[in-house]
Formats: C-alpha cells, sequence, structure tokens
C-alpha cells in the first residue's frame, strides 16, 4: 500500500489519544499512514487530514485482525498501540471480566496484529515493529494487578521478538510512556470523568503529541540503528505511585 512513494505506516488503536497523534506525527514524517480502530468514523477524519486510510479492527477479534492485515497489501511500519485499563481494584477484589478484557486488548490484540504484519514487514526489507506498552511493564503498585500483569505480558512478548528477529531486516522498539492525559483514565473508571481528572490534578502530565513525537523519532531512524527501549514520563514523576503535585 505504498501511496506516492510513502511508505506504509500501521497504528492501531488510532481513534484517539496516543493513537491519533502518532498517526499524525508519522503522517508528517512522510508515512502513508493505515489507521485502524473500532471507531472507524474518527480514523477517517483524520486519515482524510493526513491523506491515509481509515479501516476497521478490533484487536481482540480475530476475524477483525485477520480481514484488516489481509486488507493491508504491505507494510513498512507497525505501531501496537491499541490497548488500557479497566478497573483500580485489588487482586483479592479483582473483577475477573475485567481482567481478561486488559489481556485480550494488551497482549493478545498485540500479538495477533504482530504475526499479520511480520510477513509483510519482512518482505519491505527495513521494517519496524514499535510497541506502546507503559511504565506499568516495568514495576507494579497496589490495586493494578490486571493493568500491569497485562502489561508485563505485553512487554516480555514484544522483548523476546527482538531477540528471534536478530539477523533480519526488522527493528523492534518499545516505548513506555509514564503519566499521559488520553482517554485512559476515562476507559478505566468506566466513563467517570471526575475521577479520570484527578489523576492528572496538580501535575503537568504527557501529551499524546509527546508520546507521538518519540514513536516518529525511532521510526525515522537509519535502518541499522535500534532503539530497544524508551522510557518518558512527566518530569514530575518518578514512578508509577511517586509523583510531586502542586
Amino acid at each position: 500500500m505504498t501511496v506516492n512513494d510513502r511508505p506504509t505506516a500501521v497504528v492501531t488503536g488510532a481513534s484517539s489519544g496516543i493513537g491519533a497523534a502518532t498517526a499524525r506525527a508519522l503522517g508528517a514524517a512522510g508515512f502513508h499512514v493505515v489507521l485502524g480502530a473500532r471507531r472507524v468514523e474518527r480514523c477517517a477524519e483524520i486519515a482524510k487530514e493526513i491523506d491515509g486510510t481509515a479501516m476497521p479492527l478490533d484487536v481482540t477479534d480475530a476475524d477483525s485482525v485477520r480481514a484488516f492485515g489481509e486488507a493491508v497489501p504491505d507494510a513498512k511500519l507497525l505501531v501496537n498501540n491499541a490497548g488500557g485499563a479497566k478497573g483500580l481494584a485489588t487482586v483479592e477484589e479483582a473483577d475477573e471480566e475485567h481482567w481478561r478484557w486488559m489481556w485480550e486488548t494488551n497482549v493478545l490484540g498485540t500479538l495477533r496484529l504482530t504475526q499479520a504484519f511480520l510477513p509483510k514487514l519482512r518482505a519491505s526489507g527495513d521494517g519496524h515493529v514499535i510497541t506502546v506498552t507503559s511504565i506499568a511493564a516495568l514495576d507494579f503498585y497496589d490495586k493494578g494487578a490486571g493493568y500491569t500483569g497485562a502489561k508485563h505480558a505485553q512487554a516480555m512478548a514484544h522483548r523476546t521478538l527482538r531477540g528471534e528477529l536478530l539477523g533480519e531486516p526488522i527493528r523492534v522498539t518499545e516505548i513506555c510512556p509514564g503519566m499521559v492525559e488520553t482517554e485512559f483514565s476515562e476507559v478505566r473508571f468506566s466513563g467517570d470523568t471526575e475521577r479520570a481528572a484527578k489523576v492528572y490534578q496538580g501535575i503537568t502530565p504527557l501529551s499524546a503529541g509527546d508520546v507521538a513525537e518519540t514513536i516518529a523519532f525511532a521510526a525515522t531512524r537509519p535502518p541499522h540503528v535500534n532503539l530497544d527501549q524508551i522510557v518518558l514520563k512527566p518530569r514530575a514523576q518518578a514512578s508509577g505511585t511517586r509523583a510531586h503535585r502542586e
């Protein structure tokens, strides 16, 4: 799907937040961007803006991923961005459905997309897999086991892939953002915007654009340069549990 000599970049979870900002950043960097998400109408608006392509995608549905992969004939870059958290509960009180959704979205979704696109990335002669995990993939915190567990599993699959692809023309980069103000907390708290707003109270968090610029930077390095892992956090955040609030 190389358009006007622009290499194709595939971005999942591209309807809002980091995914939408990444689509714009990669479009500006010279890629033809294929935006995939369930809210395809939002993707279509962004695609029109950047001369990209919007397609429906549900990473939790194997048939949806298969159809999406088959509709994109070639690709140089895959950005596994789709993911998220649901709930904030102790292990004792955890909601099994929340855990199932987090594993389906973060772990199996990333697996499905990576499997679908590796042959295309390989065939490009200069492929790249960028997976957006989280600082939750580096640590743990009380009431977050469902999300930190899923992000650790997603990260382990991604980091394992790095070694499995040695000698092949495919780079592998993990992006680990800290606090980013997107719809993330609204999803986690089932649409409770007041509770979500308190997450960012008294602190200047990262923006989706901050993360997108980092992704675009990694994607535009020379082919021999592999940025294995990039951790970015607000200046006022030290870890998942430590931050300075005004």
